[in-house]
């Protein structure tokens, strides 16, 4: 029997996305589901880039909006609402089309990766927590490494959330990620995704990356973390954010305004960099030229499907 297609369009950050996404969603009759582990959080719009309802242009967009900052949400929660988003849309007789920058739910959909959602205990992270306070992030940085060295290579020494899920997994279940993703990658994949990516000449993506953290600022990224600080009491996963722990940083009084700028452009640059590597591991990409025009990759796309 022949599979439902679903498109799917991802790239680094600031690469173009919302753009391309949301023209091809109108040519084709498609709804977007968002692939981003940040834009699920209600009030983190600025800083997370979430496309505002004058840019979505009527299109129905899912997986927005749709958490509070106080909420865990993992991986397995994402890969549940993703697929039920996706057999919503199909029923419907449109187009779904996936679009984001987080390469671990997109793994999660076009392998059919299981991350199983562990039971979270809470003793353990404090005990996690109180050695990076004593030892610095380093230590656990080591230890994840002896546990999963296929893993770590995909991590930041300075991401604490992923290495911290981890030893996590480890200790909840006995066995590591990289186990976890090889038993469950053999399982059937439900649908035929199309994976694009776009690609920006390096130097080209960073001043769009330094363009975009200028406009965040100026649009009220620093009012906005404000905001969800006096809002919610706590910050399970949301505050370790791209843009926002600078923010708390520079609020705390532990950098300058100019210091923290120059901060989250550097990590923003970073963390595309690591996205770039990890879509070029997805073998089955097909990558766009994303300084052609937008009709130019809908084309290519076309031509696919």
């Amino acid at each position: 029997m022949q599979k439902n297609k679903v498109i799917v369009i991802c790239g680094p950050t600031a690469s173009g996305k919302t753009a391309l996404s949301i023209a091809l969603a109108k040519k084709i009759n498609g709804e977007i589901i968002s692939c981003d582990s940040m834009q699920i959080y209600r009030d983190m719009d600025i800083g997370t880039a979430k496309p505002t309802l004058d840019e979505m242009q009527g299109i129905k967009h899912y997986l927005i909006d749709c958490v509070s900052p106080k909420e865990r949400y993992s991986v397995a929660d994402y890969k549940i609402e993703a697929k039920k988003a996706i057999k919503e849309i199909i029923k419907k007789g449109k187009m779904p089309i996936i679009v984001g920058g987080t390469g671990l739910y997109l793994d999660s959909l076009i392998y059919e990766i299981d991350y199983q959602d562990i039971e979270f205990d809470e003793a353990y992270r404090k005990e996690l927590e109180k050695e990076v306070e004593e030892n610095g992030l380093e230590s656990l940085y080591e230890k994840a490494k002896q546990i999963d060295a296929k893993a770590i290579e995909k991590i930041s020494k300075n991401d604490k959330k992923r290495i911290l899920r981890i030893l996590e997994i480890y200790h909840a279940t006995g066995k590591n990620k990289t186990e976890q993703e090889i038993e469950s990658r053999k399982r059937e994949v439900e649908y035929d995704y199309k994976v694009y990516a776009l690609n920006w000449d390096r130097e080209k993506l960073y001043e769009r990356i330094n363009k975009r953290v200028d406009i965040m600022i100026e649009q009220g990224l620093i009012e906005e973390v404000k905001q969800i600080l006096n809002k919610y009491d706590t910050f399970p996963t949301a505050m370790q954010g791209l843009g926002y722990k600078e923010v708390v940083e520079y609020l705390e009084g532990n950098l300058s305004k100019e210091e923290m700028i120059e901060k989250i452009k550097m990590e923003t640059r970073r963390y595309a960099k690591r996205q770039l590597t990890w879509f070029r591991k997805n073998k089955q990409t097909i990558w766009l030229n994303a300084e052609d025009s937008i009709q130019n990759n809908i084309n290519m796309i076309l031509k696919d499907i």
